[in-house]
C-alpha cells in the first residue's frame, strides 16, 4: 500500500484541516424548535474529540420556508449564540467546525414549513404527503439571497466552513433534475438553465463567504433512477461548480431522498425501526403496507460511490472529498490514495465518535457499523442513534437489526 496521507493537514480554501477526515452532515435530528441543544453540542464535541479534522452540523435551513423536519436547525440571528456555544468547544478540540447550508423545496409540509412546500415545478410529494407549487421569480431570487445571508451568519457563530446543498433531491438539486424542473422559462429546459437557480445561489455564498470561510459543496452524481440527473450532466455540473462559482471543493454523493433514498445509504430501510417511532396516526400505517415498494433496498459495500467518483477525479482540478460507505482504514486508505484529497463519513462516527483516534493506533481499524440503518429509521421521529448505544430495545426491533445488517 501506498504511504497512508490520512493523518497529513490539508486545505480546502484557507481553511487548512489537521487531518483528511470530515464528519458527513448527516442529520442528527437534534434542534428541537429548529435550535441547537446540549445533545447536539455533546455530540460534535465527542466527534471532534475523537480525532475527526471538520465536523459538519445538518442540516440548517437557509429560511423557515427551507424546513423538512420539526427537529432541524433553521439558521437565523436568535440561535446564533448557542450554534457559537458549539463550534467553541469543537475547535477547542483540535477540529474545524462546518454547517451545512440547504433549502429542501419540496420536500416539507405546511405543519413544519408553515407555507406550501414550493419548488422548481408545481407537483406532488407522496412523501410528505403535499402539493407543492412552483417557485416565482421573485421567490427564486429570495432564496439565492437567503444562502448568503447564511454564510453570513455561519461566520458570526465561528465556523470555518460552510457545505452548500445541493444534491440528494432539495431544492438546488430540484432545478438541476430534469425529474422535478419542467419550467418552461429561463431556469428550466437546458441544463445550462437548469443550472442558473445554483449558479445564482453561490454568487451569493462566495460573495459572503469573502476570504474567511471555506466554501464546499455537496452534489449528486446520480440521482439514482430513470429520468434523474446521470454522470454526464453531473460532471457539467461539477466543473461549473468549479470553473464559474468558486467552490473550494466538492463532496460527491447520490440519490434522491423523495425518490430513491436508499442510493444515497445503501442497504435497507429498516421498516419496523421507522415506523415503531413514528407517532399514531395513518402515516405508519401507509408505511407498513406500502414501505418495501417506496423505499426499495440496494446492497451495501464499502466505498460503493468510488466507481462514479474516480470518473470525477479525473476530470476535475480542485479537491474533492469522498463520501458512501467508509467503515475502515484500509479502505479510508485506498481511497485517499486514488487522489482524494479528503474522506467523509457519517454512520461510522454514529457508531464510534473516536473512529479516528482508533485508526491512528491502528492501520486496520475497522468500526462496528453493521448498517443496517436503525440509526436512519430513527432519525425521522427522534434523535440520530446507533442502536449499539440504546438500551431496552423492544424484541421486534433486535431481531429486525439482526436480519439487516452486515447485509
Amino acid at each position: 500500500m501506498d504511504k497512508s496521507i490520512l493523518f497529513t493537514p490539508s486545505k480546502i480554501g484557507p481553511l487548512t484541516l489537521r487531518n483528511r477526515t470530515i464528519r458527513a452532515a448527516a442529520f442528527e435530528s437534534m434542534a428541537p424548535g429548529n435550535a441547537p441543544s446540549e445533545m447536539l453540542y455533546n455530540y460534535h464535541k465527542s466527534v471532534a474529540a475523537g480525532g475527526i479534522g471538520m465536523t459538519t452540523l445538518a442540516y440548517a435551513a437557509v429560511t423557515q420556508s427551507g424546513l423538512s423536519f420539526e427537529r432541524q436547525l433553521w439558521l437565523r440571528p436568535e440561535i446564533i449564540p448557542g450554534i457559537r456555544y458549539i463550534t467553541d468547544s469543537i475547535h477547542k478540540e483540535g477540529a474545524a467546525a462546518s454547517i451545512q447550508l440547504g433549502h429542501c423545496g419540496n420536500m416539507s409540509h405546511r405543519n413544519i414549513c408553515g407555507c406550501t412546500p414550493m419548488s422548481a415545478s408545481s407537483g406532488f410529494n407522496i412523501y410528505s404527503p403535499t402539493l407543492v407549487r412552483k417557485m416565482r421569480q421573485s421567490e427564486i431570487t429570495a432564496i439565492a439571497k437567503a444562502y448568503g445571508q447564511a454564510v453570513k451568519l455561519a461566520k458570526e457563530a465561528g465556523m470555518d466552513a460552510v457545505e452548500i446543498h445541493a444534491g440528494h433531491g432539495y431544492l438546488i438539486s430540484q432545478f438541476l433534475s430534469p425529474y422535478t424542473n419542467h419550467r418552461k422559462d429561463e431556469y428550466g429546459g437546458s441544463l445550462e438553465n437548469r443550472m442558473r437557480f445554483m449558479k445564482m445561489c453561490m454568487e451569493e455564498v462566495m460573495s459572503a463567504a469573502g476570504s474567511d470561510i471555506a466554501v464546499l459543496v455537496k452534489m449528486n452524481m446520480r440521482d439514482g433512477f430513470k429520468g434523474g440527473m446521470e454522470l454526464d450532466e453531473s460532471l457539467e455540473v461539477a466543473r461549473t461548480l468549479q470553473n464559474e462559482c468558486g467552490a473550494q471543493a466538492l463532496i460527491l454523493s447520490g440519490g434522491f431522498v423523495s425518490k430513491a433514498p436508499m442510493y444515497v445509504m445503501r442497504g435497507a430501510m429498516p421498516l419496523k425501526t421507522l415506523t415503531y417511532y413514528m407517532p399514531n396516526g395513518w402515516l405508519p400505517l401507509g408505511v407498513k403496507i406500502g414501505g418495501r415498494f417506496m423505499i426499495p433496498s440496494l446492497p451495501f459495500k464499502e466505498a460503493y460511490f468510488l466507481e462514479d467518483a474516480l470518473k470525477f477525479r479525473a476530470a476535475l482540478k480542485l479537491p474533492l472529498v469522498y463520501v458512501g460507505g467508509l467503515v475502515s482504514r484500509d479502505k479510508i486508505d485506498e481511497v485517499l490514495n486514488h487522489g482524494f484529497e479528503f474522506v467523509s463519513m457519517a454512520r461510522a462516527l454514529i457508531n464510534e465518535p473516536g473512529f479516528v483516534n482508533r485508526m491512528k493506533e491502528d492501520e486496520h481499524a475497522r468500526c462496528d457499523c453493521g448498517h443496517s440503518n436503525y440509526c436512519i429509521g430513527r432519525m425521522y421521529s427522534t434523535e440520530m442513534a446507533c442502536h449499539k448505544h440504546i438500551q431496552n430495545l423492544p424484541a421486534k426491533l433486535i431481531k429486525e437489526i439482526k436480519q439487516l445488517e452486515y447485509k
